[in-house]
């Protein structure tokens, strides 16, 4: 391996197999995917590599509820993962006002990412 190539070694998440997967980098770029047990390995592989992403789920709270202080939440889809704890962040002075309903947009483009976050239930 030449001094601009780099390896890195992940467990892969999307499937139960859980593959060591290689990812060889060579000036930047993904030279190539070893490992994989599925075609799924090697597209996360390569994408958590050069841009990882995260979906975030947490709670806010709910007022004027007599069923949950609480309702679950999370983002409507990814969000770069250099950004999860400013999502945290910005979820942690947000409170939603009985009924909720699973889908209601809680915060709409969180971060400046153009990801909403949603309601997971009903309140």
């Amino acid at each position: 391996m030449s001094q601009e190539e780099k390896s890195v070694t992940l467990t892969c998440i999307r499937c139960p197999k859980g593959c060591q997967v290689t990812v060889t980098l060579a000036g930047g770029e993904v030279a190539a995917v070893t490992g994989n047990g599925c075609p799924r390995g090697d597209a996360y592989a390569r994408k958590e590599v050069t841009d990882p992403t995260r979906v975030v789920t947490t709670v806010v709270p709910v007022r004027g509820s007599d069923v949950a202080r609480m309702v679950s939440v999370k983002t409507a889809g990814d969000v770069p993962k250099a950004k999860v704890l400013d999502v945290v962040r910005a979820l942690s002075d947000v409170s939603m006002a009985a009924p909720v309903h699973i889908g209601d947009v809680v915060l709409a483009d969180v971060c400046g990412t153009g990801v909403d976050v949603i309601a997971t239930k009903d309140v």
